[in-house]
């Protein structure tokens, strides 16, 4: 095994600057990940050449891959850092940030296009929390499985990420959202919303910009069905779309 760990760094100063690599070199030590690299990076922030740089910025949380604050594009594949296990890679292990997210600083970027389509998807149970409302309803189990496995998203933007159809030219919100959409519609009391959603969904930059090219569901870091997700929320918002061109009692289930 090598002594050292070479890592490649593209960096970026500021959300205006040039980007620029920069390696650097640290000793090894076993079980390490890309998280405690970069920390070794962070207590002396000396370049392979020897020469005093400032330390390298990125975001981090739990590390235990739950937060989604780590992602960011390791040796070419978007995924979450802090499972990233140094042993895994071939060296020069080569770090940048996110390319579908504004930069902030090195591999730090601002992910707030996935939080404003959250919001504007309404992905919550709305409730009246001014009184103790008691236990909530029941779900039937097989629903309940289903919304456990929807409710892992961490909004980590890795779907996005390996998105060809999110880009600059596009307002796709991407699949996080569209699945979130289904999360909160299969909820007994969030379903009271379900209209809205997919009203949202039918939107600039909803659904119907999504190309199926299924990378999302194969990059997910948590398994998330997402491709299930938006073949479930295209026909629910066919549905809907039919519904209120004709009209129908079903409007008032």
């Amino acid at each position: 095994m090598a002594e050292t760990i070479k890592l490649s760094i593209k960096r970026q100063d500021s959300p205006d600057s040039t980007s620029y690599w920069e390696d650097f070199e640290i000793p090894y030590r076993p079980n390490m990940n890309v998280i405690s690299a970069l920390m070794e990076i962070q207590r002396n922030p000396v370049n392979s050449k020897g020469e005093k740089t400032t330390p390298v910025t990125w975001d981090m949380s739990c590390l235990e891959e739950v937060c989604g604050a780590c992602s960011m594009v390791i040796n070419g594949n978007a995924r979450q850092s802090c499972t990233a296990l140094i042993d895994q890679y071939e060296q020069p292990i080569k770090l940048e940030p996110m390319s579908t997210f504004p930069i902030v600083r090195d591999l730090q970027v601002d992910r707030s296009r996935m939080f404003d389509s959250l919001k504007r998807v309404k992905a919550w149970v709305p409730i009246d929390g001014t009184y103790d409302l008691g236990e909530g309803p029941r779900m039937p189990e097989k629903k309940r499985q289903v919304a456990y496995e929807l409710s892992k998203c961490m909004t980590c933007g890795v779907c996005l990420e390996v998105c060809p159809n999110v880009n600059s030219k596009s307002d796709f919100m991407g699949a996080a959202p569209i699945s979130q959409v289904r999360l909160f519609n299969l909820h007994p009391t969030g379903s009271m919303s379900k209209d809205e959603r997919l009203d949202a969904l039918m939107g600039k930059g909803g659904i119907a910009e999504c190309g199926m090219a299924q990378n999302c569901v194969k990059a997910c870091p948590k398994g998330i069905p997402l491709t299930t997700s938006i073949a479930a929320m295209q026909r629910e918002t066919t549905f809907h779309m039919f519904k209120s061109f004709f009209g129908s009692d079903h409007e008032v289930e």
